[in-house]
């Protein structure tokens, strides 16, 4: 979904969707408990948000992942291991989300269809994993504004920028988060601070029309999200 102008009434007709995956970190900074501690946040400040779970973590942290689903947010898919969909075979793709569904299911309680994130966003503009996809229920969510938070050499105020920046630019943005890099805390505590204080709403993808739902994401964030 590319930039557009605002609509009559500005800023508070923007809408932002906070997308968080939750998963095994595998970079170097990542802190325990801080997924839990942006669980924390989102309650204070009243925010709902989108999870994309990932079944290895899920069966990980049932409790955290159960905590996702009681407090109102919504739950999507991550699949299970965090492997590139392109790199499997039409079986290796089903085995691998069915598994993810089976364990979000009992982790959470709550059903992720028919929202799906592939992992680093590999295979969102491939027919055949799409078609896969499909064949289970789910349909695969982009973004169109990605926080580069998980880059382990960015500072929380620059993850806030580039939010800031992205969401700025449209009525209505998808942001990419995730729930381990020590950046993402202080990163969402402004970005709502901001946002909310000029009148923006905070939605979950389940609030979207599916032309506001960006289908993928920029090529070159393919290799780093």
């Amino acid at each position: 979904m590319g930039a557009a102008a605002l609509p009559a009434g500005g800023l508070a007709t923007r809408r932002i969707a906070l997308t968080i995956d939750v998963e095994h970190p595998d970079r170097p900074g990542s802190r325990p408990g801080a997924t839990e501690r942006l669980l924390d946040l989102l309650g204070r400040a009243g925010v709902r948000a989108t999870f994309f779970v990932q079944g290895r973590w899920a069966e990980a942290f049932p409790a955290t992942a159960r905590r996702i689903a009681t407090e109102g947010h919504a739950v999507g898919s991550h699949s299970f291991y965090h492997a590139r969909l392109t790199l499997l075979s039409d079986e290796g793709v089903a085995a691998d989300i069915s598994r993810a569904d089976a364990v979000i299911r009992e982790a959470t309680g709550v059903d992720p269809r028919p929202w799906f994130r592939c992992p680093f966003g590999d295979g969102s503009d491939d027919p055949r994993v799409l078609e896969a996809i499909g064949q289970l229920g789910y349909v695969h969510v982009g973004w169109d504004v990605d926080s580069d938070d998980w880059d382990a050499g960015r500072t929380a105020t620059q993850v806030a920028a580039t939010i800031r920046a992205g969401a700025s630019a449209r009525p209505t943005s998808v942001v990419l988060l995730h729930g381990w890099p020590p950046a993402t805390l202080r990163a969402v505590e402004s970005t709502i601070r901001v946002f909310g204080r000029e009148g923006a709403t905070f939605v979950t993808i389940d609030e979207l029309g599916a032309s506001e739902r960006p289908a993928g994401m920029p090529a070159e964030a393919v290799s780093l999200a």
